[in-house]
């Protein structure tokens, strides 16, 4: 094993998170976007609403991330907030028997999204075609919709209320280490502005 080739790379990985982390905090647009994220969350939620969350591989385990920590806590004690992951195993493989993979989302949201209610989309393309079915049936349902994407945003971006674009086009893991923080810093906005 030639562990300088090995040091080198694991510290590349972290110079790489790094500057894109640093890149995000320069970025006016980007910043703007979270911050109506975080309005259109506390809205939601304050107003009695509830929050679905959706996206396929390390997505989907950010979207589950995003609903457990609202439903149960985050960093402080407080009532719990409405929020379910559509990420349920039976229902996933049973919606993508019968109807197809790309119905997964969208069949959940039309039987649990009511209006006012708010979509969480999470793709790092922006063109995950699921996910781009859940947020159109979420519009459908008078519903809002909040997503997390990279690349520029794709077609979700131009079928959401809101959505934070992480600037960057390189591979996904990037985009989603970004994701998570900006989980991390919507749900702390609900405690501090709702609990």
């Amino acid at each position: 094993m030639n562990t300088i080739f090995d040091s080198m790379r694991i510290r590349e990985h972290f110079e790489e998170s790094a500057q894109l982390a640093s890149d995000v905090l320069r970025d006016e647009a980007f910043l703007a976007a979270m911050g109506k994220g975080a309005e259109l969350l506390i809205d939601v939620l304050g107003n009695g609403h509830k929050v679905l969350s959706c996206g396929n591989g390390g997505s989907m385990c950010d979207a589950m991330h995003f609903a457990e920590e609202l439903s149960g806590r985050y960093r402080d004690d407080r009532k719990p907030f409405a929020a379910l992951s559509l990420s349920d195993p039976s229902a996933l493989t049973c919606i993508g028997n019968d109807y197809g993979f790309e119905h997964v989302f969208a069949r959940q949201t039309a039987a649990l999204g009511q209006p006012g209610d708010l979509l969480l989309a999470l793709s790092t393309s922006g063109n995950s075609a699921n996910v781009l079915a859940a947020a159109e049936e979420a519009k459908r349902r008078g519903m809002r919709v909040l997503s997390l994407t990279g690349n520029g945003g794709g077609k979700l971006a131009l079928t959401s209320d809101v959505d934070v674009c992480v600037p960057w086009t390189g591979y996904a893991d990037r985009i989603q280490e970004v994701h998570i923080r900006c989980i991390h810093a919507w749900i702390d906005a609900v405690e501090q502005a709702l609990a």
